[in-house]
């Protein structure tokens, strides 16, 4: 099974403020906020940015969510690293995250099992 291409994108930020008026700007509107320093902005068409405000000694990281739609059928081709499998998250779906061979990992979702 392949996957359903990009979903989603998680930033990382120093000032979820800043970044989400960013986003905005270029015509993201705020879906949800959280009461931690993060929230999910949408646009109209293409994928939904997930902002997480991280200390300011932690460099912002940038991962992508590719969305599968059977965490129990994906089967990742040998040349992808798993890094963990599939485990459900907080925010109600199945997470696996993949190394790239550049290093960046990525997020493999996928719905919960029903």
């Amino acid at each position: 099974m392949t996957t359903r291409g990009v979903e989603g994108v998680y930033v990382e930020t120093h000032s979820w403020g800043k970044t989400a008026k960013f986003l905005e700007s270029m015509g993201f509107k705020v879906d949800f906020v959280t009461e931690h320093g993060s929230g999910m902005l949408k646009h109209e068409e293409g994928p939904y940015f997930v902002v997480g405000e991280v200390p300011e000694d932690k460099a912002p990281q940038t991962q992508f969510v590719v969305r599968v739609p059977d965490a129990a059928a994906f089967r990742p081709d040998p040349i992808v690293e798993v890094v963990s499998p599939f485990e459900e998250t907080h925010w109600g779906t199945q997470r696996m995250v993949v190394r790239d061979p550049d290093g960046r990992e990525w997020s493999i979702e996928a719905p919960l099992e029903s």
